[in-house]
Order: C-alpha cells, then structure tokens, then sequence
C-alpha cells in the first residue's frame, strides 16, 4: 500500500488523500482550502489525481469522511460518474441544504457506506467508524489492503454529545494499525491541552444567559452543528422558552433524520421564515418544504407580541427582520461559532449593529475537534507503528505529544 497527501501535511482543511494499492486507488476527502479565495479559480484548487477529471479505471472513487466543506467542497469538479462513498444522513444533509446554500457541493448518485459494516472496494477493505464531531453523520475509516492496517481519523473529538463513541474506541480500538493518519486541528490553540468544555457545559451556560434575558434570546450558529441546535434547544425549553429555526435550519434538521432532533412539528419550536428567505422560496419554488414545516410558522408581530417567549437561531442578515418587527429590547446575542470568524467584515458590521441597539454579546462555544489531552488518549489506544500528522497548522510539533511519529509533505507519495 502508498499513500499521498496531496494537501494537509502542513495545513487545516482541503484535505485530500489518495491511497493505492494492487494498482487500483482510492481517495480519502476532496475538501476545500478554508483560506480559499472567492475570488479565485476554486477548480484549480482541485488536486492532480489521476482520475478525477478524465477516464481512469485505476480510480475506484472518493470516501467522503463527513459533510463539512474543508472535506468535501471540491467534490463539485470531479466527473460526475466518478464513485462517491458517504454516510447517508450525510449526503441527504449536502441534498437539503443545496438549495439554500450558494454555490453548493453534493453527490447525485453516492454509495452510502455504515458505521462499522465494512465495505469492499476493489483491493481495499473499508471500516467505517461513527465518531463525535460537531459535523452529523462523520466517520474515521480503517483501511485494510496489502496486508496493511492504515487508520484514517478524519475530524474528531471527545466532547460533543456523541462523546460515548469516543470512549468506545479507546476502550476496543482496532489492533496492529501500520499507520494512523490523525488530525491535530488544536494543537497550539491556548487552553487545549486541558480539554475543552461540553456540550453539556455549554447547556447550562445558555440556560444561564436566557435568564438573564428580559427580551429575545438570539444566538448565531450553524444550523448544521447539530449537536449545537440541540444544545440551544435544550437550554430553551429548560428556559421556558420556545425555540425559533428558518426554513433552512428546518430542513436540515429534517434530513439529519433522528427522532431525538428538534422539528419544526414540535410543540416547542417555531418557523419563522425572514423575508430574503421568503424571497429565495419564492424564486426557487421551494414551497414544497415551507408546506411541510409550516405548522408553527410565527410571524413578526408575533416576535414584536412576546420577544420574551423566544430563543431564535439567528444569523447576521436576519437583523432587517428584527428591526422590521421592532423586537430587540432586552435582547441578549450569544456567538455560538469558531471565533476567528468575527473578524469577518459582515461580522464586524453585525457586532456594530448590536452595539447600536444596546444588545449586549457574550461567546458561548466549543471546539469541534479534539483537544490535545483527547488527541494524547486516541493516539495511545491506537499504538500504530506510525503515526503520521494531518490536518494541523503545526505538524512539526507532533512529536512533542506523540510516539512514533513520521511528518510527511504534501503530494510525495510513501510506503505503509
């Protein structure tokens, strides 16, 4: 078995791997750069793999690890008959939120792969492995061809509310790995080494804020961190509070497919559809999904009735409908987000709209990938001959943490 990484040796997100063995290959992520340009030619950003534009048989498909562009968002300028493998709620997330998303990535005709069932494709053997990561439906993979064990990590952590799968594989991990390919995304980042706070942690943080909160409770997060939705959600009802999602958000929540998720249907949570939304639905004939999640829509005047009733999962160009419903006094903001983010332009002008209005912010947050503690307990459960950095910032410094560790660049190819 080879492998190339033809990008994330030395860097956060993009990540591409392409691993070959008996002649045949597979790619591991065909993600976008996060520092790519909009303005730039995003195709060219696509890695040279042999296969991805033109004909080749010697390439077997793509193995999407989850659904957050940094792992995916190239897949867009490969051929369209090239195989696809991900998790099912995955790619029905990718479906849903194309048409709310600009510009949007997913696969037309995907093989879904299962959380532990493993998957033959051609000389290799696939595992899937169902980790917590602030992205549904995300996997590590172990990889079995050449009488090689190679463990790919893809994004993980120990914190989130799917922390029990974290346990679980440092209490059964897989046994002889060659390799372990492991992400570092935290390693240098203030605080890591110590761990991170939990989604729990964070629960009782928002429950904490909405009481001090005489007036609308908003709060910018990914819709698709659902982990967070259900954090926020919890915190509401706790609150008294009922929870408020856009149209966009609803959807999502409706692909992720769980019955434990929050849904627009639920007695505690209500639609409300901004006016650039209602606009986008129209243009987009997108009536079909208002139908369906319309039950407890609420209207601006219902906002401007009784702010104190809400919780609202909000993002910045929502605060024309809020002025337009005249809602926000005693409202509190909580960030709910990466928070080199607010350094953005459009979040600078939304901070400045804040301050406007008097709308104090507090920052609420937790990673999304492991800390180093977590990172030191996963790399010591694996015990690989091997360990091979990926997806950090600071690659070089593995070895500070980590045994065995073999630093690699980016497009060279090696031996497992």
């Amino acid at each position: 078995m080879k492998i190339c990484i033809h990008r994330g040796t030395k860097q956060i997100g993009g990540t591409c791997i392409e691993v070959e063995a008996q002649g045949k290959r597979i790619v591991l992520d065909v993600g976008l750069p996060l520092d790519a340009d909009e303005t730039e030619d995003i195709n060219s950003l696509l890695p040279e793999v042999a296969g991805f534009n033109e004909q080749d048989d010697s390439l077997l498909g793509v193995v999407i690890s989850h659904p957050h562009q940094d792992h995916y968002g190239l897949g867009k300028f490969i051929r369209p008959d090239l195989s696809v493998y991900i998790g099912e709620r995955a790619d029905a997330i990718l479906k849903a939120a194309s048409n709310y998303v600009p510009n949007a990535t997913y696969f037309e005709n995907a093989t879904h792969y299962e959380a532990w069932k493993p998957m033959d494709v051609g000389p290799f053997r696939i595992t899937p492995y169902l980790v917590d990561h602030s992205a549904f439906d995300a996997y590590s993979f172990l990889i079995e061809a050449d009488g090689k064990r190679v463990f790919y990590s893809g994004d993980f952590r120990g914190h989130g509310r799917k922390a029990r799968l974290f346990d679980n594989i440092l209490q059964n991990p897989p046994k002889d790995i060659d390799v372990l390919m492991m992400e570092g995304t935290t390693i240098s980042r203030t605080g890591t080494e110590k761990g991170f706070q939990s989604e729990g942690d964070l629960e009782k943080a928002f429950i904490k804020d909405m009481g001090d909160t005489s007036g609308i409770y908003l709060v910018h997060a990914s819709a698709q961190n659902i982990d967070r939705v259900v954090t926020i959600y919890r915190a509401a009802k706790q609150s008294g509070r009922h929870l408020i999602i856009d149209l966009y958000a609803a959807v999502i929540l409706e692909a992720a497919d769980e019955d434990r998720l929050p849904q627009s249907s639920w007695e505690n949570v209500n639609l409300f559809t901004p006016h650039a939304q209602r606009i986008h639905i129209k243009k987009n004939k997108l009536f079909a999904d208002l139908d369906r999640h319309k039950i407890n829509r609420i209207y601006p005047e219902d906002l401007a009735r009784d702010p104190a009733r809400y919780v609202m999962l909000m993002r910045p160009w929502m605060r024309e409908d809020l002025d337009r419903a005249a809602c926000v006094e005693g409202a509190r903001f909580a960030y709910s987000m990466w928070s080199g983010y607010l350094e953005e332009d459009y979040l600078k002008d939304f901070q400045a709209w804040l301050d406007e209005r008097g709308i104090p912010m507090n920052l609420i947050h937790t990673s999304g990938h492991a800390s180093v503690k977590d990172l030191e307990d996963f790399a010591k459960a694996m015990s690989p001959e091997k360990l091979v950095p990926i997806h950090s910032f600071e690659t070089e410094r593995f070895g500070d943490y980590f045994k065995n560790v073999e630093n690699k660049d980016d497009g060279i190819w090696w031996g497992v």
